[in-house]
């Protein structure tokens, strides 16, 4: 048998035994917490190279035993308690911080941020409305605040690159479009996870019907929405924390994330029914109070029978989902 199929084996062997006892509940598995090791795997193609060029029995042995011993020590890792929130463990260090005291955001002398405010007006025509609001930023921490009389504020502690709010109306919708530029490559309006260290305090008003469509590449998102009426709520994010908070103003709500490598938190009133459908890879799921159905599906018990009912898609790779009532 060739070496390539047997480290092959190994490692589909080692995902799939981890994924199957994770799921049985048998252990808890933190794929965030060996995803700062991957270059453990370089190490192992190097030996490889080095001890297989004359297709040595011997170098084979070798090789192999060092990659049960690295899936060894991922396995022990990945089942510690995670010390950070975000999936790249580099962030506690660098300008994305888990913990942002709200309260006590200041520009000074000592400080390196730009303070900007934004703001769009709120009239009462637009409480019939359907208001979309396109909200965008890479390594950029957001927080939704106490609701306001405008229509939508933004207050941005700036480190780099450039925001910018716009609006568009219609008779039945406004659209607004909160963004990040980054105009270093041409002139686009590209943003990247170097463009990072922003932190937004995002308010809105309380009256519209909202639709969000969220975007960004390495960040966090922190949204209490029970004070608002969301019909709608789409999240796109790479590297990402996200965590938001459903209330219970609409009889449905949707909400779709699709993420790469991200911490999904998500909460929803307990008088909600709520179903949730997986398109998972490799991700770390936690419904509590849910019933798993066919399909993929998973349920609270007073689905059926709810008058209010949220409907949330989850779409990820190496993502850990969790999802409870409050």
């Amino acid at each position: 048998m060739k070496y390539e199929r047997i480290i092959w084996g190994v490692l589909l062997l080692f995902v799939g035994g981890v994924l199957l006892l994770d799921n049985l509940n048998i252990i808890e598995f933190y794929w965030r917490n060996v995803w700062g090791f991957w270059p453990i795997f370089l190490i192992i193609g190097g030996v490889n190279m080095l001890l297989n060029r004359n297709g040595s029995q011997t170098g084979s042995i070798v090789s192999l035993a060092i990659l049960i011993i690295a899936l060894a020590f991922l396995f022990v890792r990945g089942q510690e308690k995670p010390q950070h929130r975000g999936w790249l463990g580099f962030w506690k260090d660098k300008n994305i911080e888990a913990d942002i005291d709200w309260d006590d955001i200041h520009n000074d002398n000592d400080t390196i941020f730009e303070g900007l405010k934004f703001s769009e007006l709120y009239n009462v025509a637009d409480s019939s409305k359907k208001t979309i609001l396109n909200l965008s930023g890479g390594g950029t921490s957001f927080k939704l605040s106490d609701a306001t009389d405008s229509l939508f504020e933004a207050s941005v502690n700036k480190k780099k690159g450039n925001f910018s709010l716009t609006k568009t109306t219609t008779d039945t919708t406004n659209t607004l479009t909160f963004k990040m530029n980054d105009r270093r490559k041409g002139k686009k309006n590209n943003w990247t996870f170097n463009s990072g260290g922003n932190q937004v305090r995002v308010r809105l008003n309380t009256q519209p019907l909202w639709t969000l469509n969220l975007t960004m590449g390495a960040g966090e998102l922190d949204f209490d929405l029970t004070k608002y009426k969301i019909r709608t709520l789409n999240f796109d994010g790479g590297a990402a924390d996200l965590k938001i908070r459903i209330g219970e103003l609409l009889p449905i709500t949707d909400v779709n994330v699709k993420t790469g490598v991200a911490n999904v938190e998500i909460k929803v009133p307990q008088g909600s029914g709520c179903r949730i459908k997986t398109h998972t890879g490799l991700a770390s799921k936690d419904f509590k109070g849910f019933i798993k159905k066919d399909d993929g599906y998973y349920e609270t018990p007073n689905y059926e029978g709810s008058k209010n009912k949220v409907f949330i898609k989850l779409d990820g790779g190496l993502s850990n989902f969790e999802v409870d009532t409050y």
